[in-house]
């Protein structure tokens, strides 16, 4: 059975303010031109469909007429990530269905199952589905974002490892046959790299899941990190199909293609997405040039650093601003006695604001334990 696998759409998410609409749509557009060019038969998205709990009714339309248009090619399997809101998420669940188009939630419910394309579902349960196609079965363990309050669980004294494997091993219930099999979720697996775009989400490592713990399966299409990433044989992040923070100028977006058989994984390929246009970070002597680089780079966005001897004046920083590329601007002011830096906090984390706070107030580096206390607080629930 021919996979792709993508996660992290986060439709609706503003670049410092900047909506950015019109490229989730050609997103969508890109994804179904690669299901025809790949000849793909199920496409996984491994969560974080939108940005916030309660999209805009524009980001949902974008969502559902997108993942209508890759219905029409292949079946479609999603499930929520802690961007999500699972409720929701689900609640047009009866209505995707008929579409072949399979949503769960960390409610686990069992997919309707029934024949509307090549590719369909034949079996579920609570937090898995086999799919049947052209005489070939793929099991896969759906683990939606994990956390207590989303399964409504209360405090025990299970530790967070302990948990992921009894989670895990819920969705593994099903697995009675031989087949190919994946396992698709939204988590921080142990040795994952961040960007700058994620939200603190391993709770200062309260909430890493070690690989050790991923169950025994061809393949595990992870969702939760913006990076693409393999971190073990059979363990990758597709990463996020576009550019959501500068430090991730450079880094090429992609989605997974695979064949899955009982020979295992095999054509293995990532395909490139060039659609969302790109960030860039560049840096200039003086407002002249600086201009000069926005319109020579006007189809990228750009983090804009100029190198002045004397402040910039309100003229030249309207004239810098009438080029709407132009997304951050930062400004080095040097003399011979002084060094000024003007740098904006927006691109600073959650947990990088507060431990300067705390430094600043205290004169101290902020206790691991408090951090943790914090981030607590802050996560997306």
């Amino acid at each position: 059975m021919k996979i792709l696998h993508t996660s992290d759409l986060h439709i609706g998410k503003k670049l410092m303010g900047r909506e950015r609409f019109p490229e989730y749509r050609a997103i969508f557009s890109e994804l179904a031109e690669a299901c025809d060019r790949e000849n793909v038969e199920l496409v996984l998205i491994a969560g974080d469909v939108f940005d916030t709990y309660t999209p805009s009714a524009e980001a949902e339309e974008i969502f559902y007429r997108g993942i209508k248009e890759l219905s029409k090619r292949c079946a479609v399997l999603v499930i929520s990530g802690n961007h999500d809101d699972y409720v929701r998420l689900t609640a047009a669940s009866a209505l995707a269905e008929e579409q072949n188009i399979y949503i769960i939630g960390n409610n686990l419910t069992p997919v309707n199952c029934a024949k509307r394309g090549e590719v369909y579902p034949v079996k579920s349960g609570n937090g898995w589905v086999i799919f049947e196609g052209r005489g070939e079965r793929v099991y896969i363990n759906a683990l939606p974002y994990p956390n207590e309050a989303r399964f409504k669980e209360g405090r025990s004294d299970e530790t967070f490892g302990e948990k992921m494997t009894r989670w895990i091993s819920c969705g593994e219930e099903g697995k009675t046959e031989n087949i190919p099999s994946v396992f698709l979720s939204h988590i921080f697996v142990s040795g994952g790299k961040v960007s700058d775009s994620e939200r603190e989400i391993d709770l200062g490592g309260a909430r890493v899941v070690s690989v050790s713990l991923l169950p025994d399966c061809d393949y595990c299409a992870l969702g939760h990190l913006h990076r693409r990433q393999r971190l073990a044989d059979n363990v990758f992040y597709s990463g996020a199909p576009m550019q959501f923070s500068f430090d991730e100028c450079g880094a090429v977006k992609s989605v997974n293609v695979f064949d899955l058989t009982s020979e295992g994984v095999t054509n293995f390929k990532q395909v490139e997405l060039s659609s969302a246009r790109k960030l860039i970070r560049l840096q200039a002597n003086g407002v002249e040039e600086g201009a000069k680089l926005l319109t020579a780079n006007k189809e990228c966005y750009v983090e804009l650093t100029l190198n002045l001897n004397v402040p910039m004046t309100s003229q030249e920083n309207s004239v810098l601003h009438e080029h709407e590329n132009l997304i951050s601007l930062k400004v080095e002011v040097q003399s011979i006695e002084n060094t000024f830096e003007v740098i904006s906090n927006k691109n600073k984390s959650s947990s990088q604001l507060f431990s300067d706070y705390y430094k600043l107030r205290y004169g101290a580096d902020v206790p691991k334990e408090l951090l943790e206390l914090f981030l607590s607080l802050t996560e997306e629930e």
